[in-house]
C-alpha cells in the first residue's frame, strides 16, 4: 500500500493506549474522514504486551486492530524496544545505558539501554517474535517500523557492555594488540596496550581529550552495534510478516551508517521531519541564518540518498515542546502544507503527521498533533483536509524520482573524522551549510552522493558536476573511483584539506593533497588557518573574486594544470588559490578554502549548472524549487518558505495540479503558499 508508486498516501502517529477506548472508534472514523488512511502504533507500549517478565497478553492491541479493521485503517506496527519497562531495569540494570563517569541512565525517560547487553538484546528478541508472529498476520498490518529514531537521545555508550562489545569489535578488526598499536598510534603520550582488558570504550580524561584514532574507531563501532540490534529484529521480523508488507525505521541520527543499515535490515527509510526547529526558542534563538525552515530540504535529500522515494514517519503538524525543552511555536496557516509538500518534492510518497491527538500527560504534553487535547475542530485538521484534497490529484507523482545533475559527495568516515576533528568539523559545517545556501538560492537541485564500499563510476556518471570539500579521509580505491568518473567526462571540485589522513585517522606523510595530487594535478606548498585579524581574503579567478573562508593552502599546478585563481590579499598574495586540472575527457578543480555562497554560486555559473530550470520558470529566492520525474513527466514544485505572497513566471504552460487548470506566465503563491505543475 505505501511506496507502490501508485499513489501518495497520508498517516498519522497514534497512541490507543493513551485513550480510553471509548474514543478509539471515532478517532479511527475521524482521521480516516480527514484523508488519514494510516497509523503507527506501538512503539512505546512494551507493557502492553508483556506486563511482567514472560508474561504475554495479546489482547489490549488485538481489540484496537480489531476495530482498525473494522473501520478499514491499515496499521504500521512497531516493535517497543525504544522504551524498556521497568521491571526490565530493575532486574537488570546491565541493560541501562551509562554517561562517559559510568553513571547510569535509569527508567523514567526513553531510549535509556544500550545495543551490546546480552539480557537486553534477548528480550528484545523475544518481544519482537512475540509481536510478529502474533500480529504479522493481521489484514490491517501492512508493515513493521523497528525501535524508534535509533541512535536519538544520544549516540554515545559507555556502559559495560559496550567496554566488553568494543573490545571484541576491535579483536575482530585487528586481529592482535601489535596492529591495534600501529593504527591507534598508541606511542603518543605513552598510551600503548598489552592487554585486551586494558581497552575501553572511551573514558573521561585529565585533559577531556581522548585519542582521536580510537574515538574515530569508537564511532564505527557505535554505528555496527545500532545496526546489528536493527537486524536482528528485522531478521525475525521477515519470518513473519506477509508477502508485500514492509521493514524500516525513521529518522537520521548521528554515529549510524543509515545506507548500511537500509541495505542490510530495511525495505526503505523513514524520516521525522520536523522544520518547527527552525523557530525552536532553545536550540535556534537569535538565528539568522536565511534558510530556517527550508534547511529541512537539506535532511531531506539525506534521506534521499538512502531510498529515493521515501516515506515521513513523523511529520510536524503542530507547536513542539517537552516540558522541559524545544519549546516552539505552532505552524502559521499554510507551513503544515509547505512542509508537507517540501517532504514530498524530495521524494517522500507518504506522510504521516505526528500525531493525531495532542497527549495529556507525559513529558511530550506540549508537543502538538493535528487535534488539541479537547478535540475540537481547528485550522489544523481544516487544513490536513485540504493536504488530501491536494494529494489526491497529484497522485499521478507516485513513484517519480527527484532531478539532480549536481551531487555533494559524502562519507561516513569524514562525517565521523569532522565531529571528532576541530579543525577538520570547522572546515566542513562552513562548506556544507554555503553549499545548500548556494544551491537552494539559485534554484539548482542536488543530491547527496555517498561514497560506499560498493559505489561503482556508473552511479557517478549521473552528476555532471560533484563537490566533495574535505575529505581529510581518502582511501586508495575512492581516489581511483574520482579518477574514474572525471576521466570519462565528469567535474569535480574539491575543496582545501583533502587526502592528508588514512583510514585510522592519522596524516599520511605524502605531499598534499595526497592522494588527490595526480588527479587535481595539484600540490600544496603552504597552508594555515585565515588569522583572526587578517580581515576578509579574496580569491581572483579569472576576474571573479571568491571570498575564501577559514583556511588558506597555496598551491603549485603540476605540468599541464593551470592556475586559475590566486590570492588576493595577506602574506600569500599572488599564490595559487585554485587549480585546473584537464584529466581524460572531464575536468578537476581543487580550490585551497573551505566553501562561500558567492563562491559555490561562481563554481555553479562557471562549470553551467546554476539555475538549470531557468527557461521553464523565474521564481524569486525565497522559493525553493524542485522538479520530479516519472515516465518523460516533470512536475514542478515551487515551495514558498516567505510570509509574504510571491511572484513566479512560468515560460513553459504546465497544469496546475492542485486546480487541474493550464497556466502559463504570472504564477502567484501566498505566504507559505505552494505549487505543483506538471509541465507539458
Amino acid at each position: 500500500m505505501i511506496l507502490k508508486g501508485d499513489r501518495l498516501i497520508l498517516g498519522a502517529c497514534y497512541y490507543p493506549e493513551h485513550w480510553p477506548e471509548s474514543m478509539w472508534r471515532e478517532d479511527l472514523r475521524r482521521m480516516l474522514d480527514t484523508g488519514i488512511e494510516v497509523i503507527r502504533i506501538a512503539e512505546f507500549a512494551w507493557n502492553k504486551i508483556e506486563p511482567r517478565e514472560g508474561v504475554f497478553d495479546y489482547s489490549f492491541f488485538d481489540r484496537f486492530l480489531d476495530m482498525a479493521e473494522e473501520e478499514g485503517m491499515k496499521v504500521i506496527f512497531c516493535t517497543p524496544t525504544a522504551t524498556p519497562p521497568a521491571w526490565l531495569t530493575e532486574k537488570y540494570p546491565e541493560a541501562l545505558n551509562a554517561d562517559i563517569d559510568g553513571t547510569l541512565f535509569y527508567h523514567g525517560a526513553r531510549r535509556h539501554y544500550n545495543y551490546n547487553s546480552p539480557i537486553y538484546r534477548e528480550l528484545s528478541a523475544r518481544i519482537t517474535e512475540k509481536s510478529a508472529s502474533h500480529y504479522a498476520p493481521r489484514p490491517c498490518v501492512i508493515g513493521w517500523q523497528i525501535d524508534n529514531e535509533v541512535n536519538c537521545e544520544t549516540d554515545f555508550f559507555y556502559s559495560e557492555s559496550d567496554h566488553n562489545a568494543f573490545r571484541v569489535f576491535l579483536q575482530e578488526k585487528y586481529g592482535t594488540l601489535d596492529e591495534l598499536n600501529r593504527a591507534w598510534g598508541t606511542a603518543f603520550w605513552n598510551q600503548t596496550y598489552t592487554d585486551w582488558q586494558e581497552v575501553h570504550a572511551p573514558r573521561k580524561t585529565y585533559t577531556n581529550s581522548t585519542n582521536p584514532h580510537e574515538v574515530l574507531d569508537y564511532y564505527r563501532f557505535i554505528s555496527h552495534s545500532a545496526r546489528s540490534f536493527v537486524k536482528l529484529q528485522s531478521d525475525i521480523i521477515a519470518k513473519y510478516k506477509k508477502p508485500g508488507d514492509f521493514i524500516t525505521t525513521n529518522g537520521l541520527f548521528g554515529h549510524l551508517d543509515n545506507h548500511r543499515m537500509t541495505a542490510e535490515s530495511l525495505d526503505f527509510m523513514t524520516y521525522d521531519s520536523y522544520p518547527n526547529f527552525a523557530y525552536s526558542q532553545e536550540l535556534y534563538a537569535g538565528d539568522s541564518d536565511v534558510m530556517k525552515d527550508r534547511k529541512w530540504s537539506r535532511n531531506l535529500s539525506e534521506v534521499r540518498s538512502i531510498s529515493p522515494v521515501f516515506g515521513i514517519m513523523e511529520q510536524q503538524s503542530g507547536a513542539n515542546g517537552w516540558n522541559s525543552r524545544m519549546e516552539a511555536p505552532s505552524p502559521r496557516p499554510g507551513q503544515i502544507t509547505l512542509w508537507t509538500m517540501q517532504s514530498i518534492a524530495h521524494g517522500a510518497d507518504y506522510v504521516s503527521y505526528f500525531r493525531w491527538r495532542t497527549c495529556t500527560m507525559g513529558t511530550e504534553i506540549y508537543w502538538h498533533g493535528i487535534l488539541d487535547y479537547s478535540s475540537r475542530e481547528n485550522r489544523r485538521l481544516r487544513e490536513v483536509r485540504d493536504i488530501h484534497r491536494k494529494l489526491q490529484a497529484l497522485g499521478g507523482l507516485a513513484g517519480s524520482r527527484y532531478q539532480a545533475r549536481v551531487g555533494m559527495i559524502r562519507d561516513y568516515d569524514n562525517i565521523w573524522d569532522a565531529q571528532l576533528d576541530i579543525w577538520h568539523g570547522r572546515l566542513e559545517r562552513q562548506s556544507q551549510k554555503a553549499f545548500f545556501e548556494a544551491a537552494q538560492l539559485t534554484h539548482t537541485p542536488f543530491d547527496y552522493v555517498y561514497l560506499r564500499e560498493d559505489t561503482t563510476p556508473e552511479e557517478l556518471a549521473g552528476y555532471t558536476v560533484l563537490f566533495y570539500p574535505h575529505a581529510a579521509i581518502l582511501t586508495e580505491k575512492q581516489a581511483k573511483l574520482l579518477e574514474r568518473y572525471v576521466e570519462n567526462g565528469g567535474i569535480l571540485v574539491a575543496g582545501c584539506r583533502n587526502g592528508y589522513k588514512n583510514i585510522d585517522g592519522q596524516c599520511v606523510r605524502d605531499e598534499l593533497p595526497g592522494l588527490l595530487s595526480g588527479l587535481t594535478g595539484t600540490a600544496v606548498a603552504e597552508y594555515t588557518p585565515i588569522a583572526p585579524d587578517t580581515g576578509a581574503v579574496f580569491i581572483n579567478w579569472d576576474g571573479d573574486r571568491l571570498p575564501a573562508s577559514e583556511y588558506v593552502e597555496e598551491l603549485e599546478a603540476a605540468p599541464g594544470a593551470r592556475t586559475a585563481g590566486v590570492y588576493e590579499q595577506d602574506y600569500y598574495q599572488g599564490s595559487g588559490a585554485l587549480i585546473e586540472n584537464r584529466f581524460g575527457k572531464g575536468t578537476a578543480y581543487y580550490y585551497g578554502s573551505a566553501y562561500t555562497v558567492d563562491a559555490v554560486k561562481t563554481f555553479l555559473k562557471k562549470l553551467g549548472v546554476a539555475s538549470p530550470w531557468a527557461g521553464v520558470v523565474q521564481a524569486p529566492q525565497e522559493c525553493e524549487l524542485a522538479v520530479r520525474e516519472k515516465d518523460g513527466r516533470q512536475y514542478l514544485f515551487l515551495l514558498n518558505y516567505s510570509p509574504k505572497a510571491v511572484g513566479a513566471q512560468l515560460l513553459r504552460p504546465g497544469k496546475n495540479l492542485y486546480t487541474g487548470e493550464t497556466v502559463s506566465g504570472s504564477l502567484e503563491l501566498g505566504p507559505y503558499g505552494t505549487a505543483v505543475i506538471e509541465l507539458t
